[in-house]
């Protein structure tokens, strides 16, 4: 059952692949981080939903109606945002690599702040507001040099990184007093992120220490103290039921304490607080479901069960080998006593959801549900063999509506020439 609705019988109504998102539980989320934020920071902060995790309109006009901000990386997601109404000065605008067009999109648009990644952006915001005549509210990314013990390609905030200016090479203090020299740029705050799926408290209170203590010397050495802090997200969610994420109220009550300290100790107000949380708000929210074709065992060795989708509408076990708990939906209680590999009908042989996976033995035809699957799953989606990407719908209180329309052959072709 998924917010009330029959798994089976959502895909007699929709069909599969299918991504199913329960509505409840991406509200219950945003909810809860928005109620830490009121009780630890007194609201002087502002949650802003990281949209990367699962963007559409939808989830927009959700995030808006739950009072969050946003952050977007891309002028696609800044779009679709605004298309639907999404109050731009609670929209934060990242990326490492923001194009000309998409920079001067955010500030036509009066975005609230764009967060700067580097010192050849901050000079190309710096001149894009000029010709606007516009002065650009910015925050620049500081790389803490923290290694938050995450898959490579989800670490960030380590001196190795495409993103940010490095605290331990002066590129952070001299981004800082470039952004407060320039003309048309207003520095408000300053922006880090450590990486994603982080399962210990321990990495945000210290990557929250070291920017109060950045904050403390650019105080001491420019005389100007920052308003913003932007904390950014990476917080853990439960994908197997071995992982022990931390719950996002201690998260946030840790990592305040340690910034009020801060602050009180060395005479600093305390900063408005931003966090973006996307992938905890939205990750467990969601489940995938597939219709079993070939079975194929090998003696001795695996026993392959296709699926009709696959790395084209989950790419996460191909880019870094993802774990998932899988049930089969109408024996969802029935003994796991078999082991399988699941695999995609991609022409790929790294098309793969999972291997080892311990679940009853399916059959042609069954409907397996992979869960956690609401985060980086649609959004990471390809037309790869020119497979359509999947429908999504949402479901709450027994009901279901789609809310990003399933693609069609056609669709696929429609800008072939």
């Amino acid at each position: 059952m998924l917010g009330g609705c029959d798994a089976v019988e959502l895909t007699k109504t929709y069909g599969t692949p299918l991504y199913v998102m329960d509505e409840q539980k991406v509200r219950d989320a945003m909810r809860a981080y928005r109620s830490s934020m009121e009780k630890y920071y007194g609201g002087n902060g502002l949650i802003c939903y990281a949209s990367k995790a699962f963007a559409c309109k939808e989830m927009y006009r959700i995030a808006n109606e739950e009072g969050l901000g946003v952050d977007v990386v891309s002028g696609g997601e800044l779009y679709t945002a605004l298309s639907v109404g999404f109050p731009a000065e609670k929209i934060g605008f990242h990326g490492n690599n923001k194009l000309p067009a998409e920079i001067r999109m955010a500030l036509e648009n009066d975005v609230g702040r764009i967060i700067v990644d580097g010192l050849g952006e901050l000079e190309l915001v710096d001149r894009i507001a000029g010709d606007l005549g516009v002065t650009a509210n910015i925050i620049l990314r500081i790389t803490p040099g923290v290694d938050a013990h995450t898959h490579d390609f989800i670490r960030t905030g380590q001196i190795d990184s495409k993103f940010g200016l490095a605290l331990e090479t002066g590129a952070a203090m001299e981004g800082v007093k470039a952004a407060l020299k320039a003309k048309n740029i207003c520095l408000k705050g300053l922006d880090c992120h450590i990486g994603s799926q982080i399962m210990d408290v321990e990495p945000f209170v210290h990557t929250g220490e070291i920017m109060m203590q950045f904050i403390l010397d650019i105080k001491n050495e420019t005389g100007v103290e920052m308003e913003e802090l932007d904390l950014g997200g990476g917080f853990g969610i439960r994908y197997v039921g071995s992982d022990d994420p931390v719950p996002y109220d201690s998260y946030m009550e840790a990592v305040s304490e340690g910034i009020k300290a801060f602050a009180d100790k060395h005479g600093l107000k305390t900063p408005f607080i931003f966090m973006e949380p996307g992938r905890s708000i939205v990750g467990e929210a969601g489940t995938t479901l597939y219709t079993v074709g070939a079975i194929k065992e090998i003696p001795g060795v695996r026993t392959y069960v296709s699926i009709d989708g696959g790395m084209s509408d989950n790419p996460r076990y191909a880019l870094y080998q993802a774990k998932y708990d899988f049930l089969l939906a109408e024996k969802a209680d029935a003994p796991a006593d078999s082991i399988v590999t699941v695999a995609g009908k991609c022409c790929e042989s790294g098309d793969l959801l999972g291997e080892h996976v311990k679940m009853p033995m399916p059959k042609t035809g069954d409907i397996l549900a992979v869960l956690s699957t609401g985060a980086y799953n649609y959004s990471m989606a390809s037309n790869y063999n020119r497979n359509p990407i999947p429908p999504v719908v949402m479901v709450r209180d027994g009901a279901s509506r789609v809310i990003v329309k399933g693609q069609t052959y056609e669709d696929m072709a429609r800008f072939d020439v």
